[in-house]
C-alpha cells in the first residue's frame, strides 16, 4: 500500500485539498505528473491512522470526535496495495472531506450578563445548595473547618510564615473590597451601561435602516404590481391626444366648408343685388323717358292736391279730438 506525499498547496487551494495535503495525503485528482515528482513510500493502516489522529489533534477546531471520524473515514475510503494496481498506483482515494462534521459546543450559549450569587465572596450558591440535602444548613461550613484542621494536623499543610503574609495580604485585599468595591464596580456598570448603549443604539440604527431598506422594497414592489394602471392611464392618454387630434382637424374641416359656403352665399347675395339694383335702375330710367313733360306737370298738381286733402283731413282729426 503506496501513500504519496504531495508537494505544497497553493494558498488559493479548497479546503479539502489544503486539508488532504496538510494531513500527508494525496486525493483522486491528483495529477500523474505530480505523482512522479514525489516519492512513495510504504505505510500500514494502523500506523497511518495513529499518524493521522496526531495530526488532527493539533487543530484545535476539531475535537477527538472529529479524529476519530476521519479515522473512519480513512479507513473506508483508503484502497489497498492490491486494488490500487487497477486504478492509480501509489495515490490515496479519499473522496470524502474530513472538516464537513458539526462544530461542537456551536452556537455558543451566551455570555451571563450577571455573575452567579457567591458566599463570603468566594464560595459560589451552588455548592451549598449542593451540599444542603446531604448535610443540612452547617455541612459546608463543618467540611471546610474540617478540611482545614485535617490537613493542619497530618501536617499537608504547614503554617510558616508565608501563611501569615498571605493572611495579612488576603485581609488587605478584604479591606480594599470592602472600602472600594462598590465605587469601582459602579464605575465598571456605568461603564458597560455606555457599551451597551452604544450598541444598542448601533442595533437600532442598523434594525431602522434595514426596516427602512424593507419599506422602501415593499413600496417598490407595490408600485411594480400596480403598474398596469399606469399603462391603462397612458393608453387613455394616448386616445385622448388621438381623439383631441380628430376634433381639431374636423373643426377645421368644418370651418373651411363653412366659410366656402358663405364665400358662395355672399356672392350670390352679392349678384342678387346687383341684379335688383340693375333692374331698379333700368326701370326708373326707362319710366322717366317715358313720362312727358305735360304728364309730369299733370302728376305734380295732383300730388299737391293730394297733399292738401290730407292736411285738412288731419287738421279735421286733430279738431274732434279737442
Amino acid at each position: 500500500m503506496f501513500f504519496v506525499l504531495p508537494p505544497p498547496p497553493h494558498p488559493s487551494a479548497p479546503a479539502s485539498v489544503l486539508l488532504s495535503r496538510q494531513l500527508g495525503l494525496e486525493t483522486e485528482g491528483a495529477e500523474i505528473g505530480r505523482v512522479g515528482k514525489a516519492f512513495a513510500l510504504p505505510l500500514s493502516r494502523g500506523l497511518l491512522s495513529a499518524i493521522l489522529v496526531r495530526r488532527l489533534a493539533r487543530f484545535p477546531r476539531w475535537g477527538h470526535r472529529d479524529a476519530e471520524a476521519a479515522e473512519r473515514t480513512l479507513a473506508q475510503h483508503a484502497v489497498p496495495a492490491g486494488a490500487a494496481r487497477g486504478q492509480r498506483r501509489g495515490v490515496l482515494q479519499a473522496t470524502r472531506i474530513f472538516h464537513t462534521a458539526s462544530p461542537h459546543l456551536a452556537p455558543l450559549p451566551p455570555l451571563p450578563e450577571h455573575g452567579g450569587k457567591v458566599r463570603h465572596g468566594l464560595i459560589p450558591e451552588e455548592f451549598f445548595e449542593f451540599m444542603y440535602p446531604k448535610t443540612g444548613v452547617t455541612g459546608p461550613y463543618v467540611l471546610g473547618t474540617g478540611l482545614i484542621l485535617y490537613f493542619l494536623s497530618k501536617e499537608i499543610y504547614v503554617i510558616t510564615a508565608d501563611t501569615f503574609a498571605a493572611m495579612s495580604t488576603l485581609g488587605l485585599l478584604i479591606y480594599i473590597v470592602k472600602k472600594y468595591g462598590a465605587s469601582v464596580a459602579a464605575f465598571a456598570d456605568k461603564l458597560r451601561e455606555d457599551q451597551m448603549a452604544e450598541a444598542e443604539a448601533l442595533k437600532q440604527a442598523s434594525i431602522k435602516n434595514i426596516q427602512d431598506a424593507i419599506d422602501l422594497e415593499k413600496k417598490q414592489q407595490a408600485l411594480v404590481a400596480k403598474r398596469h394602471y399606469l399603462f391603462d392611464v397612458q393608453r387613455n392618454n394616448i386616445a385622448m391626444t388621438l381623439e383631441v387630434f380628430y376634433r381639431e382637424r374636423l373643426h377645421k374641416v368644418y370651418t373651411e366648408v363653412k366659410n366656402r359656403l358663405d364665400y358662395h352665399i355672399a356672392k350670390q347675395n352679392m349678384m342678387r343685388r346687383k341684379e335688383q339694383e340693375h333692374m331698379i335702375t333700368w326701370v326708373e330710367s326707362h319710366v322717366v323717358k317715358s313720362i312727358s313733360a305735360q304728364q309730369e306737370k299733370e302728376t305734380i298738381a295732383k300730388c299737391i292736391s293730394d297733399l292738401k286733402l290730407l292736411a285738412k283731413k288731419a287738421q279735421a282729426q286733430s279738431q274732434s279730438v279737442l
